[in-house]
């Protein structure tokens, strides 16, 4: 389980497509501290770390599914990519963002970048089919990051980003025509299901 609060800018090193799609991530964190098995959050998604380099090395090392990489964005990931990494959330954390899973529904599109301030009002497009779960004042995690849905038209939805965000983030780096790892609010996702019963 993860908030949505990025925690580390890494980057893409190495991708190898051998059945599964192996991918080695650089990253600040102490890498001595991370286990293989545990989960990270790449992008929204969550993976398994299954390697970890040496203390001065700075990496790990994560595999991809096909269904992983048919949902996402990861099968276009390329060898200095930025990637929004963050550790699971721990029993006493403080949940800063809303509750993620790292279960990503789709990729969306940014359609539409205006300057609000010294921000950023983002206009992404989602799937026909998720534009039900985007409501107004409601939250997404887009690429990971927690954001709070400003405007919904259809399948259109309006994030506002602000300068911090852009500068910790792959935000920054963002233009018209990127595709992002979207993961619809979880209480919208049971919502849903308990009004289908």
């Amino acid at each position: 389980m993860f908030t949505g609060i990025v925690t580390d800018l890494g980057d893409v090193r190495h991708v190898q497509k051998r059945g599964d799609t192996h991918i080695i991530i650089g990253t600040h964190y102490d890498v001595t501290k991370i286990e293989p098995g545990a989960s990270m959050a790449c992008n929204g998604i969550c993976l398994t770390v299954v390697e970890v380099g040496h203390a001065h090395d700075r990496w790990f090392a994560v595999t991809a599914s096909a269904e992983t990489v048919a949902k996402t964005t990861v099968g276009h990931w390329q060898i200095g990519d930025s990637i929004n990494l963050e550790r699971p959330v721990r029993v006493g954390d403080e949940l800063g963002g809303h509750i993620v899973s790292g279960h990503v529904d789709s990729t969306a599109e940014l359609v539409g970048i205006k300057p609000e301030g010294e921000s950023r009002r983002m206009i992404f497009q989602a799937p026909d089919d998720l534009a039900r779960f985007i409501a107004p004042k409601g939250s997404v995690a887009l690429d990971g990051v927690s954001l709070t849905v400003n405007e919904v038209d259809g399948p259109r939805f309006g994030v506002n980003v602000i300068p911090h965000t852009l500068k910790v983030t792959s935000f920054g780096a963002l233009g018209e025509g990127s595709a992002v790892n979207l993961e619809i609010d979880l209480l919208a996702r049971y919502v849903q299901r308990l009004l289908q019963a």
